[in-house]
């Protein structure tokens, strides 16, 4: 009877789309935080103002402008190199304009001395986002605006080539663009990772996914089949790439909507899928940016139902972080940042710090701290946050703590619902370990 039973469970755990068997990924690089969160918002007109900003519950707060030394670096387009690029509506040619007339050789060399100069020679740990947004690597992502690349690459080929037909010359064009920007994007991150080893690099908003069909009536949040098979295509992308930056920014027409969760559930979802395509012993990290604002807005905060649809889904699904990116139009004025202080004190803040001292309280109690916690049916609703009946989320000292002593149903409920994904090196298993005593959390 027994046996049927377990027969039974083992059945309805895969029909609910349990995670498989998954391989160790890589140790945190903030020990003992399964789950990070970073603040990466350029904020220096509200320290101007003198306006208090609450950020302690992010284990590293860093800005988009290349100060040295911070834990996380951004290289933006102008910041990394001679990247060429078309630029403006008069379509004006920098560095070459299209990938395959920039100069390879030029452009590392300018980018090594910007490496050099804004990541310190002592490597620490830390994240290297090359944010590089003007083009994509296949000839298929460049589409809209990105449609210029195109045509110019046509025109190219067939001033290479004028003498042959013009369906080989199309291919030429594809061939040269696609080889050049490989080319590109390759030797690129290889120079990154040989200046600075300890780093974790990738490119933001890699890999994509194509799920902004939100208002169609059976919106599911998935990833179509086209997107799917363009990240199976950039394997030599994977293989190079030591961290993972997909982006779920939500859009404001989600707000409240059980639709926001499954957009970022699903965008989330294939970078874990893409992390794990390349033979490796382990799996790259993935982090996930977001904003504290919906997408293109100046004054709207995300509401605590969406940052459990965008960080709480991150955290639940396993992702190693999330990166809380702000642009510099964002916090420029004194409503502004008094605005964004009142929103970190009373909701973000306060939300961080549950997510990052739950994940923690999770990898202890279940993997034994050698580990982190990740749903065993991703599309379920279950997420790492702490019984506000047994914890409370205490501001001491200037740094966030959670005070409490899990029950045994938070406990029993977490090995339920969650596995462990091991750290490389470091085997676990779900072997319940309730603590003992009351627990002081510092995230």
């Amino acid at each position: 009877m027994k046996t049927f039973l377990a027969i039974i469970v083992i059945i309805v755990i895969a029909i609910n789309g349990v995670v498989p068997a998954m391989p160790p990924t890589s140790p945190p690089l903030i020990p003992d935080h399964p789950f990070v969160a970073v603040w990466n918002a350029p904020t220096e007109q509200c320290q101007q103002l003198h306006i208090p900003l609450d950020t302690a519950a992010f284990q590293a707060v860093t800005t988009a402008t290349p100060v040295p030394g911070q834990f996380l670096t951004i290289f933006y387009e102008r910041r990394l190199g001679l990247y060429p690029k078309i630029d403006g509506p008069r379509h004006k040619r920098q560095a070459g304009g299209v990938p395959q007339n920039g100069n390879l050789t030029a452009h590392l060399l300018r980018a090594r001395g910007q490496i050099d100069h804004i990541i310190a020679e002592d490597d620490s740990p830390g994240l290297a986002v090359i944010d590089w947004e003007s083009w994509r690597p296949l000839w298929d992502q460049n589409w809209g605006s990105k449609r210029i690349y195109q045509k110019l690459s046509l025109a190219n080929a067939l001033q290479m080539t004028p003498f042959l037909p013009m369906k080989k010359v199309s291919q030429e064009a594809v061939d040269q663009f696609q080889q050049a920007s490989r080319r590109f994007m390759e030797r690129t991150i290889n120079l990154g990772l040989g200046e600075r080893p300890s780093r974790r690099w990738g490119f933001y908003l890699f890999p994509n996914c194509d799920n902004y069909n939100w208002k169609k009536p059976n919106y599911t949040g998935k990833c179509s089949g086209k997107s799917r098979k363009q990240n199976n295509q950039l394997m030599w992308l994977w293989e190079r790439s030591t961290a993972l930056f997909p982006s779920i920014y939500l859009h404001p027409a989600l707000r409240d909507s059980p639709r926001a969760a499954l957009y970022a559930r699903y965008r989330v979802r294939e970078a874990l899928r893409v992390a794990a395509l390349p033979k490796r012993p382990y799996t790259v990290p993935t982090y996930v940016y977001s904003r504290p604002l919906y997408r293109g807005q100046t004054a709207m905060f995300e509401s605590p139902m969406d940052l459990v649809s965008t960080l709480g889904e991150s955290a639940a699904l396993g992702a190693a972080g999330v990166v809380m990116w702000g642009g510099s139009k964002d916090y420029n004025n004194k409503g502004s940042c008094q605005a964004l202080s009142d929103y970190l004190r009373s909701t973000l803040s306060p939300y961080v710090a549950n997510v990052t001292a739950a994940a923690m309280l999770c990898s202890q109690a279940l993997c034994q701290g050698r580990g982190r916690c990740i749903r065993r049916s991703f599309n379920s609703s279950h997420y790492l946050h702490l019984d506000p009946a047994h914890f409370s989320i205490l501001r001491s000292d200037g740094k966030y703590v959670a005070v409490g002593l899990p029950s045994a149903d938070d406990l029993r409920g977490w090995a339920r619902n969650f596995a462990c994904q091991c750290y490389a090196g470091r085997p676990c298993g779900v072997r319940l370990t309730p603590p003992r005593g009351i627990r002081v959390i510092r995230v």
